[in-house]
């Protein structure tokens, strides 16, 4: 056979073999796995891609800041990471780390366990309400519907505004909402 008859015939072979390979997904590894199932990171989802560019989210607004240690963690127990990083608008009531240790002692540190999860993220979603509010438009309500399907009551003292009977220090915009940080945890009523 002529060597330019071989190179035509091998090629489109080559080149196939080629695009093959080139459309099969990377194959993992499970050795050591009888089960045959592959482990997964927990942090997985919108919340963990990183972006320098937008806006801080009102998830990344609590990671970066020193006083929303204690709710960072209580966010990541209970695995709400990436329900605070949508597109909202969302509200987030933010109680600092000296909110969580007004609590009586030890409520912080049972939360956090495994076992507790969903009471923790009940308590956590009744901080989060629909909707981008500034502290003075917040003050025509009287009520809020929060993200765990309860109501938490706003009330107007003087210049200051309180939700849940959690009193706004501060508002930081985000940019799928606004994180108002408060001064209490907002329990649920049936906490």
């Amino acid at each position: 056979m002529k060597t330019s008859n071989l190179k035509s015939m091998l090629g489109p072979f080559l080149i196939g073999l080629l695009l093959l390979g080139c459309n099969e997904a990377p194959k993992e590894t499970n050795s050591g796995d009888p089960s045959g199932s592959i482990a997964t990171s927990k942090e997985q989802g919108q919340a963990f891609i990183e972006n320098d560019e937008s806006t801080p989210t009102v998830l990344s607004i609590a990671i970066n800041s020193p006083d929303h240690t204690t709710l960072v963690a209580a966010v990541q127990a209970a695995d709400l990471e990436n329900a605070l990083v949508n597109a909202g608008p969302l509200m987030v009531f933010a109680p600092t780390n000296e909110a969580f240790d007004a609590l009586p002692a030890g409520t912080v540190e049972n939360l956090l366990k495994p076992e507790n999860k969903d009471a923790l993220a009940n308590i956590l979603k009744h901080h989060v309400t629909p909707g981008k509010y500034d502290k003075a438009f917040l003050k025509n309500f009287k009520k809020l519907g929060q993200a765990n399907d309860q109501n938490t009551t706003v009330e107007v003292k003087g210049d200051d505004v309180y939700v849940g009977g959690a009193k706004i220090l501060a508002s930081v915009p985000a940019g799928n909402g606004i994180v108002h940080v408060v001064d209490k945890v907002i329990l649920p009523p049936n906490q």
